[in-house]
């Protein structure tokens, strides 16, 4: 190994002697970097060299030849030019020095070798870490910044060892179309690419755009050397309307005229000569997209990014193959839900003649086009999911503090009021056909409780209600989010009745008699929000937070230790611990630790309760004790468990019992090292 960083350090001579003679650097200076370079070499050739140590080195490098650089630049600026007069005084001697110092700041050997070395060990990394995407990005970036002739090399290793990543396929057709200028070899790059990751989105995509581009390069071009001007109009029945229409304004040079049959086959022939560009870029166009449509039949994402391709281009003839994708898009994905959505919002991007319609009228004409799609969607695909998107779109028209809000509609200054019934009816709809989702029920009565807070509807409140209290009785009795939603609405309710936060009797009767409908019918993983709702409403309620206790006991004895469960008795148990302190906290948890199988999560939270008050408090540190072996006679093999219990020994124990502890625990895990703390 020394050998050979002797070796690479010996033909670094001729460089160092360089930057030496040019005054570059001092004989210190270039002792330093031999020192420097010679650590990095020894850190390269080690048993297994990391990552780190290439890039780092190569930073280093870099910086140097960066200062290299800056100090050649600062020489040659301070370096005095000879005027005039002096070349007139002393022609000869100013000659003289004026070939010295372009003599002495020619190209040599230290302005290419600091590039070298850095190449060198970036196939060195690469040769080592052949798998690291990163790194070969990283070569391939500095090849292309430096300008270095090893480009096209080190693009063909990448793409040899990672041939279905589309990214280096890109990233290497792009170089060729942009920086090498060779169109030929970078559509050969992403038909290869394409072959290798067919099924690659991205590379479609780029594909077309690179020939777009190269189309719209060809147009330039024709446009500057003044060929074939009018292929770059889409159509020129305008201009032969115009001139139809004022042919007595032209007059002819020849009397007679020409021959029609020899001006209609020059017409022909000119008309044939401008078509023929755009019928290639078309076919080009057509050809990229059949083959996309073959790789990738079923993505819906692709043929929408194509559509917005052709929509942005002014490709003549391009009309028929957007009808042609439409028309495939219809046939191929009428079943899909998103393709509705999508197709009805297209609607909105139209454009409309405004010179006949004002801003409003050519919103609502938008507006129109939408809603006829949607409906058209929900007869053809009466799905839950259809009609959650219709509503999610009405309200983005209505709403303007929604996420999803359409702006459109809120610069026209439209009344909320104006779409209430029909965003009502689509709801309805839904629930008639069977197609009301939970999510979709909680935005029906949602929407309800939203339009009773204006003053103009306040029935809707009690609508709201009564429309939850249905929901809730029928298919849906089994929604969480929905019976929660109705929860609160009737705490709303009595609230805005009464006038008050406090309740009587006799609603907090009919709120409890809610509650106990709903909890023992629902899992308490599903019914975790309603728990804590109920806690919270009735933990100041003596007889009724015990009859909640109670219920809460016999939906834990069958979840069984789950860990939605440990949130709702730990949060039974801090609301007795708020309300009657820790005495009453701890008579509460011993009631939910009788449960068959206690979860270990609950057992956490009554520890660290415990352990709070172990510090300076006996009886906290005999009971978090017990709730430790507790826990562990449960659930034996928690690493995490005992090592927890070994550190609360050593923090508040004594040695007898941190040792005792550590013994148990290397028996019972039959591990030696389970309790070793990692170290800092």
């Amino acid at each position: 190994m020394a050998d050979t960083v002797q070796y690479r350090l010996e033909r670094m001579s001729d460089e160092l002697d360089d930057l030496e003679r040019r005054g570059l650097f001092t004989r210190a200076e270039l002792a330093e970097v031999v020192r420097r370079r010679r650590d990095f070499e020894f850190r390269l050739r080690r048993h297994s060299p990391r990552k780190a140590d290439f890039l780092d080195y190569i930073a280093y490098l870099l910086r140097v030849d960066a200062l290299r650089d800056l100090r050649k630049r600062a020489i040659i600026r301070a370096t005095p030019n000879p005027t005039h007069s002096d070349e007139d005084n002393d022609t000869n001697e100013d000659g003289k020095k004026r070939k010295k110092r372009k003599k002495k700041w020619a190209k040599s050997i230290s302005d290419f070798a600091g590039v070298l070395r850095v190449l060198d060990v970036y196939r060195m990394a690469t040769v080592r870490f052949k798998g690291d995407l990163d790194l070969w990005f990283r070569y391939l970036e500095f090849c292309r910044q430096k300008g270095h002739g090893r480009m096209k090399q080190v693009m063909a290793q990448a793409i040899r060892y990672h041939p279905k990543v589309p990214g280096l396929w890109m990233y290497a057709a792009a170089w060729e179309f942009d920086q090498n200028l060779n169109v030929a070899a970078a559509r050969a790059l992403m038909q290869s690419g394409l072959r290798s990751c067919p099924e690659s989105e991205d590379m479609w995509i780029e594909y077309l755009r690179m020939e777009l581009t190269y189309l719209n390069k060809l147009k330039a071009r024709k446009v500057a050397l003044g060929e074939d001007v009018k292929t770059l109009q889409k159509s020129s029945d305008d201009s032969g309307q115009w001139k139809e229409e004022n042919k007595g304004l032209f007059m002819s040079l020849d009397e007679q005229g020409d021959s029609p049959k020899e001006s209609g086959l020059e017409d022909v022939a000119l008309e044939d000569k401008e078509d023929l560009f755009w019928q290639q870029g078309v076919l080009i166009i057509r050809t990229i997209y059949h083959g996309a449509m073959e790789a990738l039949p079923s993505s819906l994402t692709l043929r929408k990014k194509i559509l917005e391709i052709l929509n942005s281009v002014e490709l003549a003839h391009s009309e028929e193959l957007r009808l042609e994708v439409m028309d495939d898009l219809k046939k191929d994905f009428s079943h899909n839900e998103d393709y509705w959505d999508w197709l009805a919002r297209l609607q909105l991007s139209d454009s409309i003649n405004s010179s006949t319609l004002n801003k409003k009228e050519a919103v609502l004409n938008k507006l129109n086009k939408s809603i006829q799609v949607y409906d058209e969607a929900v007869r053809k695909l009466p799905t839950s999911k259809m009609y959650s998107l219709y509503a999610n779109f009405w309200l983005g028209v209505v709403f303007s503090d929604r996420e999803d809000s359409i702006s459109l509609f809120h610069d026209a200054d439209f009344d909320a009021s104006e779409f209430t019934s029909a965003i009502l009816k689509v709801f309805e709809n839904a629930e008639s056909c069977g197609c009301l989702s939970e999510d979709l029920a909680c935005q029906y009565v949602s929407l309800c409780l939203k339009l009773g807070r204006s003053e103009e509807a306040p029935e809707r409140l009690e609508e709201a209600k009564n429309l939850a209290e249905k929901l809730c009785s029928g298919p849906l009795s089994q929604a969480a989010n929905l019976w929660n939603l109705r929860a609160s609405i009737e705490i709303k309710s009595l609230a805005t009745a009464t006038g008050s936060a406090s309740f009587s009797e006799e609603n907090l009767s009919s709120l409890f008699d809610l509650f106990n409908i709903v909890l023992p019918k629902l899992s308490i993983t599903k019914a975790e929000g309603l728990w804590h709702t109920a806690m919270k409403l009735f933990s100041h309620e003596k007889i009724y937070f015990e009859k909640l206790v109670k219920c809460a006991m016999l939906s834990l004895s069958s979840a069984g230790g789950s860990d939605c469960g440990a949130s709702v008795s730990s949060a039974f148990v801090g609301w007795v611990l708020q309300k009657d302190g820790i005495k009453q906290a701890r008579k509460m948890y011993k009631r939910f630790l009788a449960l068959p199988r206690p979860s270990l999560k609950f057992f956490q939270f009554c520890i660290e309760l415990e352990a709070n008050l172990a510090v300076g408090n006996n009886d906290g540190l005999v009971n978090a004790r017990k709730l430790y072996d507790s826990a562990i006679s449960i659930y034996p093999q928690e690493r995490e468990l005992w090592r927890k219990y070994y550190n609360m020994e050593l923090t508040v124990g004594t040695s007898e019992t941190s040792n005792a502890i550590y013994w148990r625990a290397r028996k019972v895990l039959n591990d030696s090292t389970a309790l070793d703390v990692p170290r800092s």
